[in-house]
């Protein structure tokens, strides 16, 4: 048995939509530590967009995707983001999975709890058979936050992100459809 994966090892969460409180918090998770393996931090004016969409996309459709502002329980704080939205990958239409947890909640198995409770919202959604993460495959945290979430491990592909930046990353899909 995964010792790492073991219940008593992961922190409680819960998700909650992202809301136009949630600014503070996108900036927080635009520090250098934790944009390291994206290409680096965002200007503020990429800061603001991105902020947009989150909203928009929280406000709308599940099915289209949603944002989320993790909470650590029973703390009540707000530790990290995580969502899942619309890709096409390899000519199918999938969801695509991201995360960031604050460097002082590292390491206690909150973005792996945020993980299983993103597939549950994604699986709920009900639009797509599959969900996707893309880590840099140098990223040893993420890619093990896939592992222990129960993602199957396609390979490496090149990648493009942001745009203009390639990236080799690790291909990891969850089928929905299963449980």
């Amino acid at each position: 048995m995964d010792t790492d994966a073991a219940p008593a090892r992961t922190a409680p969460v819960r998700l909650e939509a992202w809301s136009e409180d949630d600014a503070g918090l996108l900036r927080a998770l635009n520090a250098p530590a934790l944009t390291e393996h994206l290409g680096g931090p965002e200007t503020e004016e990429q800061l603001v967009g991105r902020h947009r969409r989150y909203v928009d996309l929280s406000a709308g459709d599940a099915g289209a995707g949603r944002m989320f502002r993790i909470v650590l329980l029973p703390e009540e704080v707000v530790v990290g983001s995580i969502g899942y939205w619309p890709q096409t990958w390899d000519g199918e239409p999938v969801y695509e999975t991201g995360w960031a947890v604050l460097p002082g909640f590292q390491g206690r198995g909150l973005a792996t709890s945020a993980t299983r409770a993103v597939v549950a919202e994604a699986r709920s959604a009900g639009r797509h058979r599959h969900l996707h993460a893309f880590p840099s495959a140098d990223n040893a945290a993420s890619n093990a936050v896939c592992r222990k979430a129960g993602f199957e491990l396609r390979g490496e592909r090149d990648f493009e992100y942001p745009p203009g930046r390639p990236m080799c990353c690790n291909d990891w899909r969850l089928d929905l459809e299963r449980s």
